[in-house]
């Protein structure tokens, strides 16, 4: 069968159509098919065909221009659909892309954002722990009067035949019965107990080295060896041993031993009491 087109002046007529040059008479309907007679194709001694004979048995298409408008149509539009689905697999890859390279980077900041934040709360957990630790340290290194809101009603020194050695080698600070005696400052206790003349008494070794008693008391809380912090209660106040009444007999010494006294309100006042 040989196919052929009619052509136009912007056509070349197809070699299909120009094998059909010895044929009779082609009836042409709208581009369809016509059976028209046509010369035959003799076989050489080779047996291959190489010669037209009209045999009366050929076929020819003749496709008219309409139709083949249509076919380059479907063949553009295909090709259009073709390209436009490449274009958006490609489009679709670009955005996967882009969509891994923003969590990446979405994933990175927040890893440093978390870093960030964990290095910012350890910084604020070390200052806040340097504080608190210097806050104690100023804690255990203050010094307070041993019996808050108290006076002294009886000076160092003061002479009369109540004392031993013939003068107060104290101070005393008024205080009822049962009132809360504190230590003055951080050490630890040498002696807690009965102390003749200072009736019940507690013996504190400071941390500077010096010492402090606490005479006359009607209780004790404190035992040997603890260790006490400034304003922490170490007993109650009362008038047990060589007292007129209820009170505090406090000293300040050099050593645990009596006779090593020194000034108490000069001392406390060294250390910043205001008494």
């Amino acid at each position: 069968m040989a196919f052929t087109r009619a052509t136009g002046k912007h056509r070349r007529p197809r070699s299909a159509a120009r094998t059909g040059a010895n044929i009779a008479g082609i009836a042409t309907i709208g581009g369809v098919v016509a059976s028209v007679a046509s010369p035959a194709f003799a076989a050489s001694p080779s047996g291959e065909p190489d010669r037209l004979e009209d045999t009366g048995l050929n076929q020819a298409i003749v496709v008219g221009e309409h139709m083949a408008d249509q076919i380059d149509a479907q063949a553009q539009t295909q090709e259009n659909v073709a390209q436009e689905a490449a274009a958006k697999a490609q489009a679709e890859e670009a955005a996967r892309k882009q969509a891994v390279r923003e969590a990446a980077e979405s994933k990175r900041k927040a890893e440093a954002a978390e870093k960030e934040a964990k290095a910012r709360a350890k910084a604020e957990r070390e200052a806040k722990e340097r504080a608190a630790r210097e806050a104690e340290r100023k804690r255990l290194n203050t010094f307070v009067s041993p019996i808050e809101g108290s006076y002294v009603s009886t000076s160092y020194h003061a002479g009369g035949g109540m004392w031993s050695s013939g003068s107060h080698t104290g101070v005393d600070f008024h205080a009822a019965s049962g009132t809360s005696v504190r230590a003055v400052g951080s050490g630890t206790v040498v002696e807690a107990g009965w102390g003749g003349a200072y009736g019940n008494n507690v013996v504190i070794k400071m941390n500077d080295g010096t010492y402090t008693q606490y005479g006359h008391l009607s209780s004790l809380s404190v035992s040997v060896g603890q260790t006490v912090t400034p304003g922490q209660q170490i007993g109650l106040s009362g008038s047990t041993g060589n007292s007129s009444g209820p009170h505090l007999h406090f000293e300040a010494r050099t050593t645990a031993e009596y006779g090593s006294d020194i000034d108490p309100v000069s001392y406390l006042r060294h250390h910043g009491v205001n008494i």
